[in-house]
């Protein structure tokens, strides 16, 4: 049985799987769909969840997009502090990637453009869609889809796929982290 987080960040990845590739990057807010619903009811309907019964199951969470206007996610995360009522965020982001013996070898760059044009041009380069979730509990789930294996059945899951940029992101729901600009 799967937990909410994981649920959500399911959820986010084949909404990302859908519009296809090639997208930038995404940033959404986790709230606890209850506490949603209970200051927004009208959004039922739109989320599908209104029930016979006219409860929501508890512990759910729904993703809320945000826009974004920085160029990178390394220079918007440090930036950002949710409000109370956030419970968590994601991110979905792609990567070029390159096998150890490529990354390990001389003549990848120092300079990180740089380094980015040389992996996006590599012909062993593997691409990735990368979707990353925390609560602020502690709590983490990752889903990657491999470009060369997008299908459903083929994403890898687990808690702890891309630990930096989970740290960035739990980062984001730690008020004592510096001082970021709110939401």
């Amino acid at each position: 049985m799967s937990g909410p987080l994981e649920d959500v960040v399911r959820e986010v990845e084949l909404h990302a799987a859908r519009a296809g590739w090639e997208q930038p990057a995404q940033l959404f807010a986790l709230v606890d769909t209850a506490d949603l619903l209970a200051r927004e009811p009208h959004l039922a309907a739109v989320l599908g969840l209104e029930s016979e019964e006219g409860d929501t199951p508890p512990g759910g969470l729904t993703p809320v997009e945000q826009e974004t206007t920085a160029d990178s996610l390394e220079e918007l995360l440090p930036s950002i502090l949710w409000p109370p009522e956030v419970v968590g965020c994601a991110v979905v982001l792609e990567a070029t990637t390159l096998p150890a013996e490529a990354g390990a070898g001389a003549d990848v760059p120092a300079d990180p453009e740089a380094a980015a044009a040389y992996a996006s041009e590599h012909p062993d380069r593997e691409e990735a869609r990368i979707v990353a979730g925390v609560l602020r509990g502690g709590e983490s789930w990752c889903a990657i889809r491999q470009r060369a294996h997008d299908e459903d059945d083929l994403v890898m899951t687990g808690p702890d796929l891309v630990p930096a940029l989970l740290e960035l992101l739990h980062a984001t729901l730690d008020p004592d982290a510096g001082d970021p600009v709110p939401t």
